[in-house]
């Protein structure tokens, strides 16, 4: 411990004692890191929307101040109390408390519970693991969720909603990799071309999927990825095919869900939860695995914008905005 700086560099929201709310660059001690026994030299962090939320004082997602959000990152092992992850490894984290209830991946150093530490598996770069980030994660453990109910490719077409964001065009890519027909639907008319890149079959607009329609519509799904939520999952529901699934993992255009109970008691589909902060870490590390061999998204480079901690603010606001396009990674020492 004795080489580390004694005060680094990081983006902190507060309020303290219910007072007025900040947020911005601020110098923290090493007394500031919670407990943990990895310490991390932070190289790279994502932009996610809960990081967006956590940097907001009406984001409902912060569950204490001061806080510094970022809830992923990746770096290298600096300090260590467990024999596990020795100083000189390569690490990443992500889910659990990390930038919600305890400092996350926006600072230059961060500590980590070993038991939430992830070994960064063989041939990713910390870089690389952050271009994938949760928001990767989350599409490749959707796309997992659906192979182990059964899909497979050739069954037919699947579909991605919010397929220009981090989640969706991850989950485009990977489908598409592994063999499926997948059809991307977004709001967004000029993002078609990357989505065809990253090899969607075809392309449905925001209006194709948001339109009202009967309890039951024609069938035509054979899987899907929803990242969107109300707007977007009834719509899924009522057009998944006989025993189909949909892996929903997304509010972006809010929680509440108006849908009937037909597609499961007459077609028997299902709706699986992703619930990527909380995964047990056994099966978390063995899904980091897989997202560098056969789970690797197709096209990790494109679609990928740099910040760094300086011109974060712009990114939170943009992502919050819903104005994001693939992901953005946050370059915070290197």
């Amino acid at each position: 411990m004795s080489n580390l700086p004694a005060s680094f560099r990081a983006y902190v929201v507060d309020r303290p004692d219910g007072g007025v709310f900040s947020r911005g660059l601020r110098a923290l001690n090493l007394a500031d890191l919670p407990p943990g026994e990895v310490t991390v030299r932070v190289e790279w962090s994502g932009v996610n929307f809960k990081d967006g939320l956590a940097a907001r004082e009406d984001g409902r997602v912060a569950r204490g101040y001061p806080l510094v959000p970022g809830i992923d990152l990746a770096g290298t092992v600096v300090a260590s109390d467990d024999d596990a992850f020795p100083e000189g490894a390569k690490v990443l984290a992500h889910g659990y408390d990390i930038g919600v209830a305890r400092h996350g991946g926006y600072a230059e150093l961060a500590r980590v519970p070993s038991r939430w530490t992830v070994p960064l598996p063989d041939g990713l770069t910390t870089r690389d693991a952050m271009e994938i980030g949760t928001a990767g994660f989350t599409a490749a453990m959707s796309v997992a969720a659906l192979e182990e109910r059964g899909l497979r490719p050739g069954d037919g077409p699947v579909l991605v909603t919010g397929a220009s964001g981090g989640v969706g065009s991850t989950a485009v890519a990977i489908l598409a990799t592994r063999g499926h027909e997948v059809w991307a639907a977004t709001g967004k008319a000029d993002e078609a071309e990357r989505l065809t890149l990253l090899g969607a079959a075809g392309i449905l607009t925001r209006e194709d999927v948001t339109a009202p329609g009967r309890p039951l519509d024609s069938v035509r799904w054979a899987g899907a990825v929803d990242t969107v939520g109300a707007a977007t999952l009834p719509y899924v529901l009522r057009t998944l095919r006989i025993g189909a699934a949909v892996a929903s993992s997304g509010n972006a255009s809010g929680g509440d869900l108006a849908t009937t109970v037909f597609p499961f008691i007459l077609r028997g589909v299902a709706l699986l939860g992703m619930d990527s902060a909380n995964m047990a870490i056994e099966p978390r590390r063995a899904l980091w695995t897989r997202l560098a061999t056969d789970l690797l998204p197709r096209g990790i480079d494109d679609g990928i914008t740099e910040v760094d901690l300086d011109a974060l603010e712009p990114a939170l606001e943009a992502i919050v905005a819903g104005q994001a396009r693939g992901r953005w990674v946050v370059r915070v020492t290197g």
